[in-house]
């Protein structure tokens, strides 16, 4: 049976969001408030984020953003992965 290693998928899904948290803060640099609204809203069917995008977040605001997106992209791939080998495990009765 196949198991995944739990803090390795952890680390992966973790490392991943933080990626992403990355590269929506360097969006948010090169497009400006207009693009990063129009992309945003490209992504959820239309639905208006004009009013919630806020530029100039401070750097202490980022690390700590960049920090909990890593905690529970970890806690969340950790998860799935102890959820997914305790299902592919055998009872014997």
């Amino acid at each position: 049976m196949n198991t995944i290693r739990i803090k390795k998928f952890g680390l992966a899904v973790g490392a991943t969001w933080a990626l992403l948290y990355i590269g929506c803060a360097v969006l948010m640099m090169v497009a400006g408030k207009d693009g990063t609204a129009l992309f945003f809203n490209s992504l959820l069917h239309g639905l208006d984020t004009s009013s919630i995008v806020r530029m100039g977040v401070p750097l202490s605001e980022f690390l700590i953003g960049l920090v909990g997106s890593f905690v529970i992209g970890w806690l969340a791939g950790a998860c799935t992965a102890g959820i997914y080998n305790f299902s592919m495990t055998k009872r014997t009765n």
